[in-house]
């Protein structure tokens, strides 16, 4: 009777595995290397990384009289700035938006980035996240090294007014 199940077991395991697997509810965690950012709706080639996708509400803390119980409420919510990651190229696109921002915001367009994270067997977005009223906050390269050989890199970090999740 072992045998038996075991040989069921060899047989199924594997085949209800693959079956978990293909089901987008059935649970599996989903990778974090393939996304696409577009900037008002124009794709942007090549970024390595990004951090920063976050929401969170204000907590305000009350006392009524002589109650010894410290009171919470929810707040203003707020979101987290984005910084975007990528191989340092000639084209100063991502410079040419921050210096727009810093030397003349009154005029200056916000932006939406949206940020698509993607199915790697279909390539359709899993989930979408639009950031609206976006500005850079921060542009950088990161450090120059005579004796290194690592791949010079550009990093912006964007302000988030506030974001929906598709």
């Amino acid at each position: 009777m072992k045998h038996y199940l075991i040989i069921i077991l060899a047989v199924c395991f594997p085949v209800l595995t693959a079956l978990v697997a293909q089901d987008p509810g059935g649970g599996d965690h989903v990778g974090n290397y393939n996304f696409k950012i577009e900037i008002d709706g124009v794709t942007q080639s090549s970024f390595e990384s990004l951090e920063g996708i976050s929401a969170e509400i204000e907590v305000i803390e009350y006392q009524d009289g002589t109650d010894n119980l410290l009171r919470k409420r929810p707040g203003r919510a707020k979101f987290g700035n984005i910084t975007l990651k990528k191989g340092y190229v000639t084209n100063t696109e991502l410079f040419d938006w921050w210096k727009e921002v810093a030397f003349n915001p009154e005029n200056s367009p916000r932006r939406v980035v949206t940020v698509m994270l993607m199915d790697s067997m279909t390539n359709n977005p899993l989930q979408t996240w639009e950031l609206f009223e976006c500005f850079p906050k921060s542009w950088k390269v990161s450090s120059l090294d005579g004796k290194g050989n690592d791949v010079l890199t550009e990093e912006i970090e964007i302000a988030v007014e506030f974001l929906k999740m598709k």
